[in-house]
């Protein structure tokens, strides 16, 4: 792979311009295609095999009105004082024309006539691309009955699908990573060269994600996530490139042959820090959910996009930048004289001395410490989440406190029955309907309707709790488990959330198990040993325990959730544990990469177990800390958006690559492999002999060079 890789550093670097343009002509072609067969992002919330499934399965089929997507209108009367009958009717009239709304359920009026709820049927699902996030056609409807001097609010499926991102994540991001760079390399040039190559490959890569929509169901949330994760593993990968070029302008060597170097060496770094994010993402596949693989085929792609972005394009641009890539404090001084700097004597290079010198210490304060922070994550409650989360400017979120203020919180989520008539019969769903009426649990139970071919029954009950307390999904579990007769399905949007709780948190272990192994198989056969893939599987699992623990005190707890826009505690949600696990641990594998490769070159080298942790850690620290800086502030700049499992996501994703880039990779990595010495580097021969021959990065002599060309070909002097 190093001569393949090499070739492609001095070709790409020897040629820039053709480089660029074969890039230009690729982001057109793929935009252009995207824009002309691209597909619109919509979810996929069936649940094969949940309990729920079935019940709505069955409404569907006989009942088309009842399963399709569902929206509430809610009228206030600010004042107080009652609503006018031919004002509902009026709206209620307007809003039946709607397109696809097949029913308009009567008004249901509050105990003081100051506010009606109207429940809208649609035959179509919210996932459809007609009705998902449909918010203006209501709002037509409203304005047309004339209703005026009351408050009207929109909350149930339809308009709660309608969250869109406000883009600030991305140019929170790039801001503060375009500060980090500079302040990393000293030169302007330098700090944007990076951040072009990532924007360029996330731009194909975003184009990639709604070809995929074309041809599968993309959740709406798919494209932030891919772009989050694209944006800040992309600016890492062109940093680690540009970082070891600029090292080689600095020791001397041709801006080609710099180039060259850097894409056969670190490169190699960034391939397998590529592949263990990809198969990360492969096992979202496990969680069981079709919107998963969607999640990671997504995201997938983002990053398949700008590690090619960082492999091409980092080579051809630092051909063209050449010595303006150095800092300009070293641009005079002899090249050999800069390199040859002991790294012992720098900042990290004292660090790295000072830990490995009392290695225990340190790695049990760190280990205590990660410990702590991920205590919290034993008492995390999980639930997908629903309106009550979103913040108080949302119509949504107004929608849902009036509702539970007037009829109670049950009324936010009510519970679907479903029976079967040849399994029970009107007296047998009568029956079952006294019996609910009587659980303290439930407040209020509806008339029964059997379906055209009278093939099911089905009535709604209302619970005394809404949808996130915990109470309901115990009402749930024992409703299914003691009073419901055979024949007889609990389904609705409540139980279908808790059942995809349930079921996640029973994937949870399946997907951690596959990634934890497939990650340690890649790094054996980086890394030529059984206990660095073991210690680093534990580590990163250590990081993402403490993140889980931060974001459960963050949001179940409320530990300063207001200074994300976050007005009350709510669960966290379920869709955040998976997607965190298989995303960090591809992530804090990229930096265990960066960090064992150039340790690994120095046992090469000299064969100094000890020596080889302190000088690895100095070369690397500082491009390892300017990568996770720029990481954390594009995941911060995502926990600012409106959509609460993006803010869960960017904040834990934010809290994680924190913790790997500061306690695990600059403590714990350097004091347990102080503490190892030579085990670190064991590996059995009979398992050696078995394993390919791979390394993640080599040094300078062990890379073949061709020879030597002329430097200026195809680049400006």
């Amino acid at each position: 792979m190093s001569s393949m890789l090499y070739r492609l550093g001095r070709t790409t670097a020897a040629h820039p311009w053709r480089t660029l343009g074969a890039w230009l002509v690729v982001l057109v072609g793929v935009l252009a295609f995207a824009s002309s067969a691209g597909g619109t992002f919509q979810d996929d919330w069936d649940v094969p095999g949940a309990e729920g499934q079935a019940g709505l399965d069955a409404l569907r089929a006989h009942l088309p009105q009842a399963g399709g997507a569902s929206a509430l209108v809610t009228v206030h009367d600010p004042e107080g004082d009652p609503l006018v009958r031919a004002d509902l009717t009026r709206l209620a009239d307007e809003l039946g024309d709607v397109a696809h709304v097949v029913q308009v359920a009567p008004p249901q009026m509050s105990e003081d006539a100051d506010t009606a709820l109207l429940t809208l049927r649609y035959d179509v699902p919210v996932t459809d691309n007609e009705v998902m996030g449909a918010l203006e056609p209501l709002e037509e409807a409203v304005a047309a009955a004339g209703v005026d001097g009351v408050d009207v609010a929109y909350g149930g499926e339809v308009p709660g699908s309608a969250m869109e991102m406000s883009g600030r994540g991305e140019l929170i991001g790039v801001g503060v990573a375009l500060v980090i760079l500079v302040l990393t390399f000293g030169s302007v040039v330098a700090a944007g060269l990076p951040i072009v190559v990532a924007l360029v490959g996330l731009a194909v890569g975003s184009a990639g994600v709604t070809l995929l929509a074309a041809t599968t169901d993309v959740s709406s949330t798919a494209p932030t996530v891919a772009t989050m994760v694209g944006l800040g593993v992309g600016i890492d990968y062109a940093l680690l490139l540009v970082t070891r070029f600029v090292e080689q302008l600095r020791a001397g060597t041709s801006r080609v042959d710099a180039a060259a170097h850097a894409t056969a060496t670190a490169g190699r770094s960034v391939v397998f820090a590529g592949l263990t994010v990809l198969v990360s993402l492969t096992g979202l596949g496990l969680a069981g959910l079709p919107t998963y693989s969607a999640f990671g085929a997504a995201t997938a792609i983002a990053v398949a996009a700008v590690m090619a972005a960082a492999l091409t394009l980092v080579p051809a641009l630092c051909g063209l930048a050449g010595h303006r890539l150095v800092p300009r404090r070293d641009r005079h001084r002899p090249y050999g004289e800069a390199a040859a700097r002991d790294v012992a004597s720098t900042v990290t290079g004292r660090w790295a001395h000072r830990v490995g010198s009392r290695p225990l210490p340190w790695a049990l304060a760190a280990l205590v410490v990660l410990v702590a922070l991920a205590a919290p994550a034993l008492g995390m409650r999980t639930f997908p989440q629903d309106a009550s989360a979103d913040p108080t400017s949302f119509t949504t979120r107004q929608a849902y406190d009036l509702v539970a203020e007037e009829y109670g919180p049950g009324a936010n989520g009510p519970l679907t029955f479903v029976a079967d008539t040849t399994m029970v019969d009107a007296a047998g769903t009568a029956q079952l309907q006294d019996t609910l009426a009587a659980d303290p649990r439930i407040t209020a139970v509806g008339p029964a309707t059997t379906s055209p071919d009278g093939a099911i029954t089905v009535f709604d009950a209302q619970p005394a709790f809404g949808p996130q307390d915990e109470r309901t999904a115990d009402l749930i579990t024992s409703l299914r488990a003691e009073t419901l007769p055979e024949g007889v399905q609990l389904t609705g949007s409540t139980a279908i959330l808790t059942d995809i709780s349930t079921m996640l948190s029973e994937r949870l272990w399946l997907v951690v198990g596959f990634v934890v192994l497939v990650s340690m198989l890649l790094l054996a056969l980086m890394f030529r040993s059984v206990v660095v893939p073991v210690k680093a599987a534990l580590m990163n699992l250590l990081s993402i325990s403490a993140a889980y623990g931060v974001v459960t005190l963050v949001f179940q707890h409320g530990w300063g959730s207001s200074l994300l826009g976050m007005d009350h505690a709510v669960p966290v949600s379920s869709w955040v544990p998976i997607l965190m696990f298989a995303i960090l641990f591809g992530l804090s594998m990229d930096y265990e990469v960066f960090l064992l490769s150039r340790i690994r070159e120095g046992w090469l080298r000299t064969g100094d177990a000890r020596g080889s942790v302190v000088t690895g850690l100095a070369s690397s620290a500082r491009v390892i800390s300017s990568a996770a800086a720029i990481m954390v502030a594009v995941f911060l700049g995502f926990a600012t958006e409106g959509a609460v499992v993006v803010k869960m996501l960017g904040l834990g994703m934010a809290v994680a690559v924190a913790l790997d880039a500061t306690l695990v990779r600059l403590v714990l990595v350097p004091a347990t492999m102080t503490l190892l010495g030579r085990a670190n580097w064991w590996l059995p021969a009979s398992i050696d002999r078995r394993l390919p021959h791979v390394r993640a990065e080599l040094d300078a002599g062990a890379v073949a060079v061709p020879p030597e060309a002329d430097d200026r070909e195809g680049v400006p002097a």
